[in-house]
């Protein structure tokens, strides 16, 4: 029997390099792009053709065959695509191969030992994450700011579901009140999580979470189908806050050394721009 992960894993990849494929224009290869033409972006045997690749061998895996494929065909895909640094990273993932291109990656969950101290003497909004984006610590300045995530609890309190990232960014009405620009947002943050999620497929509250969110809110529904990938950045993050008024911060969010999995994420004060 094949594992469930397994067939996860092939159908994110297929529906993931298809999405890819489409979004390229033929005309960034010098193809003609032709009048007659049904389908969006490449056709698989134009992709086959640029990567040395056989467009049946494309075919078999967005259908979500299981085939083999190697880290050598993923490198031309990924280098024909055009892909980021996020979206190889993700493409290797989903294909169960080691990229040669990244170096080494030693992965751990545990929240380091003083680290949440830490964030209590931080003058400015600080959080940390873990590998569901649920926040695991936070600060007294983050809960002022982030009026119904979290707020109404003591910072550094435990885990619960309500202190989830994405379960408040898309189904809370608080959220789409305090953040600006609240769309926009909302689609680069699935697209962060999305480069996350596929170094987790086996892990079953990753997958219940999306299916979750894929449920309860269309706009997420339609962000993930769009199997958009991005690296999670920093920069200019913007807020209407109930009790402040308008806010303005510089986001940096750091990886923990030996703790890839975890992220803390601090809020700068920002002037105007």
């Amino acid at each position: 029997m094949i594992p469930e992960t397994d067939t996860v894993r092939r159908r994110e990849l297929g529906e993931f390099i298809r999405a890819q494929r489409e979004r390229l224009q033929p005309a960034m290869f010098g193809l003609d792009p032709g009048t007659r033409r049904r389908t969006p972006g490449l056709r698989r045997e134009e992709l086959g053709q640029l990567s040395g690749v056989s467009s049946t061998w494309l075919s078999w895996i967005e259908q979500g065959r299981e085939i083999s494929v190697s880290a050598t065909a993923l490198g031309r895909l990924a280098r024909v695509m055009r892909l980021t640094p996020a979206e190889r990273a993700y493409l290797f993932d989903l294909g169960g191969r080691r990229d040669p291109q990244a170096g080494e990656d030693n992965s751990a969950d545990a929240l380091p030992p003083g680290l949440a101290d830490t964030l209590l003497a931080l003058p400015t909004p600080a959080y940390v994450l873990d590998r569901s984006w649920t926040a695991i610590a936070w600060n007294a300045a983050a809960a002022h700011l982030f009026v119904g995530w979290l707020d109404g609890k003591p910072p550094a309190a435990g885990v619960s579901c309500e202190m989830n990232l994405l379960r408040y960014l898309f189904t809370s009405p608080a959220a789409r009140s305090l953040i600006e620009d609240w769309d926009s947002r909302a689609r680069r943050i699935a697209a962060e999580f999305r480069a996350d999620y596929s170094r987790h497929l086996e892990a079953p509250e990753m997958r219940a979470l999306v299916e979750e969110l894929t449920r309860a809110s269309p706009f997420f529904a339609e962000a993930w189908e769009a199997h958009a990938v991005v690296d999670r950045e920093g920069g200019l993050r913007t807020f209407t806050h109930p009790q402040d008024g308008f806010l303005r911060y510089e986001q940096i969010t750091f990886l923990l050394a030996r703790h890839p999995d975890i992220k803390l994420v601090m809020l700068a004060p920002s002037g105007a721009g």
